[in-house]
């Protein structure tokens, strides 16, 4: 028998010797495995996606199905009150949640760059965890692909969401009316400022976090107070601003704001004004809108200040038939403005 030279032979580095992603990670062999096996589905544990299929066979209730998808690329990966895996959970929790619906499960897909530490992807996956958690709703399937060194960030997060919405309740940008009152959850522009911050490009600490946080309870308590809502909108990418502007275009309505009822903490403030950044325009990731007729806006402050995330909820504009697809704002001093659409990216890597 002729002899073979296997010096030059490279086999799998198992995962618990190698404290780095590697492009063995992502070509679905023994090391991509081990990576499932070891980190995620420990971390996400649950019969659907146990079952190690290629799709989450899931029951769900009656009503109808909303499904939302969203991906996230925010840098640095981890800032004050925050990071890329609770981003995540949260950002498709909540755009489920303002469809009126019920949150119920997530898929995940994550894109690894090679290099990336395990201690950091350990990290995210357990901060995913925790929020979903926290909002009640399982991760039940999920992928994961490597990109060379220098080509992925670190790592990019793409998530899925799929909740129950009850017959009968319709909630859209479509449906503002005049007569309703417009509702902000708390303070604006928490998220960008702090992920601003984390980049270390301010040369000084503000103390501000991220408002990064699931809404689907407090909007299931605002919904519980009022039949009534027309809208629910998460302000994130472009700010309150941004949102009400979408929202004045689809329902072809006026929406005036009070500049004095606008809620942003003293730090943002100072730090928009030092950098010549409008909190209106800054993202948020905690945040929701509420537009529901007059009538009915009491109640449902109330029960939105008493949850969590919604003890700073407050009032702060009313709808009007014109001019059609107009944000306005009564200033301080009496006059009114035009609140126009972000027309560019104030802050790049955001969420």
């Amino acid at each position: 028998m002729n002899e073979v030279d296997i010096t030059g032979a490279v086999c799998p580095v198992p995962l618990a010797h190698n404290e780095q992603i590697v492009m063995g990670h992502g070509a679905g062999g023994k090391m991509a495995h081990d990576l499932i096996n070891k980190v995620f589905l420990p971390t996400f544990d649950n019969p659907a996606l146990g079952a190690g299929d290629d799709g989450a066979v899931l029951s769900l209730p009656a009503g109808r199905l909303v499904v939302s998808i969203d991906s996230h690329v925010v840098f640095p990966l981890f800032f004050a009150g925050g990071d890329i895996g609770r981003l995540a959970v949260c950002g498709t929790v909540n755009d489920v949640a303002v469809m009126g619906a019920t949150p119920l499960y997530l898929t995940a897909g994550f894109i690894l760059e090679e290099g990336l530490p395990l201690e950091t992807l350990r990290r995210v996956v357990e901060s995913m965890k925790q929020a979903a958690d926290e909002a009640g709703v399982k991760i039940v399937s999920g992928d994961t692909k490597v990109v060379e060194r220098g080509k992925g960030d670190g790592i990019y997060v793409s998530t899925s969401g799929v909740g129950i919405l009850p017959e009968g309740r319709q909630i859209s940008g479509r449906r503002a009316e005049a007569g309703d009152a417009v509702i902000l959850s708390g303070f604006m522009g928490d998220h960008g400022i702090a992920v601003l911050a984390a980049r270390g490009e301010l040369g000084f600490e503000t103390g501000v976090q991220s408002d990064c946080a699931p809404l689907n309870h407090l909007i299931a308590a605002a919904l519980a107070a009022s039949e009534n809502i027309h809208v629910l909108r998460d302000p994130t990418r472009g700010g309150v601003a941004t949102t009400l502007n979408e929202i004045a275009k689809q329902s072809g309505v006026c929406i005036t704001l009070h500049e004095t009822s606008l809620p942003v903490r003293p730090a943002v403030a100072s730090t928009c004004e030092m950098l010549g950044f409008d909190p209106l325009y800054i993202a948020n990731e905690g945040k929701v809108l509420v537009l529901v007729p007059r009538i009915d806006a009491e109640k449902v402050l109330a029960a939105m200040r008493a949850t969590e995330y919604g003890a700073d909820a407050v009032l702060i504009g009313e709808i009007s038939a014109a001019p059609q697809g107009r944000v306005l704002m009564k200033t301080a001093f009496g006059s009114t403005r035009v609140v126009d659409m972000l027309a560019g990216e104030m802050l790049p890597r955001i969420c």
